[in-house]
């Protein structure tokens, strides 16, 4: 029986699987990020964006190894920090924006998407995002 890690692996491959649908997944993901508040595209609006999908792309596996270990490397910490108050001062409301823009890109890209893979999204990158709301107020 395949565990909430499993299945959430299983549909990023399927929706991320090639290079060319790497890019697609992560190009669609933005465009429903950035609609979903003035707050987002504003945050967004100097922002070189293909970098920006390269960064989303490494963040998600920082997302998925903190969920798996409870244990945050440098990369996690320096990515709150910049997050946080301190510096570019994202509101940890965004986060639930940022989880419901990424469940529904995934949606529209893994065609064996299901309640149970939508839980298993939720569940694996649940820690890291009460990681990253917790160091907004907290060094």
């Amino acid at each position: 029986m395949k565990n909430y890690l499993g299945f959430f692996l299983d549909s990023l491959y399927r929706a991320t699987g090639g290079e060319t649908q790497q890019h697609d997944f992560l190009t669609r993901f933005y465009e429903l990020f950035l609609e979903s508040s003035p707050d987002v595209a504003l945050h967004f609006r100097d922002v070189d964006m293909e970098r920006q999908k390269q960064m989303l792309g490494r963040s998600l596996q920082e997302m998925t190894d903190f969920s798996t270990s409870r244990a945050a490397n440098e990369h996690l910490r320096r990515t709150a920090f910049r997050h946080s108050r301190w510096d570019r001062d994202i509101s940890p409301e965004l986060y639930d924006l940022w989880l419901e823009s990424l469940i529904a890109t995934a949606r529209e890209f893994d065609l064996e998407f299901n309640e149970e893979v939508e839980l298993a999204w939720r569940v694996v990158l649940a820690p890291g995002i009460a990681y990253m709301q917790f160091k907004h107020d907290h060094r």
